[in-house]
């Protein structure tokens, strides 16, 4: 299941992974993929992750692929957790981001993690403008049908007396921002202080999981 929604004129799908899809663009947008998390927290001394982050990462985005058949991809940046890790995955990760890669209009936006190109296929952009939407990675306070990342948004909800957390998109009328695609990627409560200066009031957050739904973004 997946909830669709209108954006600056266009027709848009929140994927119960995180990803987005544009159907009249055959497109799948993702973000903040962090490739190699958990070996750059090892090298440098930070949490000690389960070293396979990538491979479920990778498993996720080639489902979605698969679900949509796509034929144009838009990561939104932070696709490594760090600049060098692109060169430093092992070989079957590489190769299998080749392969994802093969045949389609793949585009890597460049994030803070990653500023600069990546020794990957694909083009490298600070920002990309399709039709009425511009992609990048990092909102602005002007943007107009802007599509980012970074933020990996996350809703804080009480069920039953229970406090609980869930990666979401967040949408208002002028600017969408996608959940973290990565495994491990923590995230920011729409409560905190950037996101609500950012959000409109009124926005929405559309929570990922089986089902997607939208809800008033908490704040």
């Amino acid at each position: 299941m997946s909830h669709v929604f209108p954006f600056q004129g266009t027709q848009l799908v929140a994927l119960p992974s995180g990803a987005l899809f544009w159907p009249d663009r055959n497109l799948l947008v993702v973000s903040d993929l962090h490739f190699g998390k958990s070996a750059r927290a090892s090298r440098f001394g930070g949490a000690q992750l389960p070293p396979y982050e990538t491979r479920e990462t990778l498993l996720r985005l080639e489902d979605d692929l698969t679900g949509t058949r796509a034929r144009q991809v838009i990561c939104l940046g932070d696709s490594f957790d760090s600049p060098e890790v692109g060169g430093a995955l092992p070989e079957a990760e590489l190769l299998w981001i080749s392969r994802l890669q093969a045949g389609r209009d793949w585009t890597w936006i460049e994030g803070n993690h990653d500023p600069g190109p990546v020794g990957l296929g694909g083009t490298h952009l600070a920002q990309m403008t399709l039709g009425p939407l511009t992609f990048r990675h990092i909102a602005t306070a002007t943007g107009q049908g802007e599509v980012s990342g970074h933020y990996h948004p996350k809703a804080m909800l009480s069920l039953r007396g229970r406090q609980l957390s869930r990666p979401c998109f967040l949408l208002d009328q002028t600017r969408l921002i996608l959940p973290a695609f990565g495994t491990y990627t923590g995230g920011l409560t729409t409560r905190s202080a950037p996101l609500a200066r950012l959000m409109a009031p009124g926005a929405q957050a559309i929570l990922t999981g089986p089902s997607p739904c939208a809800i008033p973004m908490p704040r």
